[in-house]
């Protein structure tokens, strides 16, 4: 399938979708949420992929909505500005709960829209030069979506510094702050993204890597022991999946498993 907004590859298991929108700073509109929803469900339906990585074209990774897409939202009536809101809830929930691993590689400035992908990804990798943020009060806005996986991510007090301030930081600060897993030079990033996600088609199970992933999302929601439960559920489940069986079977005869 063509698309006008991103772009879609497929190389050695691994999806890379790229924000292409250069020339606006690889900026959001609803055409490209729509997109963004198409190529994540492809990528889910596709056997042929394992990991997804998420990048941008250009000097940034995204800016946020459009200047368009914002003036137009001010013109919809409240209706259809909770169905758009609603796309976009869907992205965020179709990343987050993705069953295949999600990379953010972040070669540029993440902000508002733009630094709320970084987060729903389930690994993130920045240059030193990269600022990221969530710059929504600044203009009588809300993060407001994106605040549910934040406080998630790194925790209230954080999640209220970068939310109610609207600041930017740098990359270095949000690898602190959790936010982030790693930076990395620029003259690095491609590799080491590719060097990450060839370790998780070749080094894990894909089963064990969707499972793991539904079991963290599903901790939070749930009370301790009702969480504790559908591990044990989810661990039985697992044992009988081929796949354990198959690196079970490898690991005892001290054999290297190919996934």
């Amino acid at each position: 399938m063509s698309f006008e907004h991103i772009l879609y590859d497929i190389k050695a298991r691994v999806a890379t979708i790229t924000l292409h929108r250069p020339e606006k700073r690889n900026a959001l509109n609803g055409a490209m949420v729509a997109e963004l929803q198409t190529a994540f469900k492809q990528a889910e339906e596709d056997t042929a992929v394992k990991v997804i990585v998420l990048k941008g074209s250009g000097e940034a990774f995204c800016a946020g909505a459009d200047l368009e897409y914002l003036q137009q939202l001010q013109k919809n009536t409240r209706a259809e500005n909770l169905a758009d809101s609603r796309e976009l809830m869907r992205l965020m929930q179709q990343i987050y709960y993705h069953e295949k691993v999600v990379i953010a590689q972040v070669e540029g400035h993440a902000i508002a829209g733009g630094c709320g992908l970084v987060t729903l990804c389930d690994l993130s990798y920045a240059v030193p030069e990269a600022k990221l943020g969530y710059t929504e009060v600044k203009i009588g806005f809300i993060p407001a979506l994106v605040s549910v996986f934040l406080v998630r991510k790194i925790g209230e007090g954080r999640a209220k510094d970068l939310l109610l301030t609207g600041r930017l930081i740098p990359a270095a600060k949000a690898e602190e702050y959790g936010l982030l897993n790693q930076v990395v030079p620029a003259a690095e990033i491609a590799a080491y993204v590719a060097g990450i996600a060839d370790d998780l088609c070749n080094g894990a199970s894909a089963n064990s890597l969707k499972v793991t992933k539904k079991l963290i999302a599903g901790i939070l929601d749930q009370p301790l022991e009702e969480a504790l439960e559908q591990a044990a559920q989810m661990n039985a489940d697992t044992r009988e999946h081929i796949d354990c069986q198959r690196g079970i079977k490898a690991f005892l005869a001290r054999e290297k498993m190919s996934w």
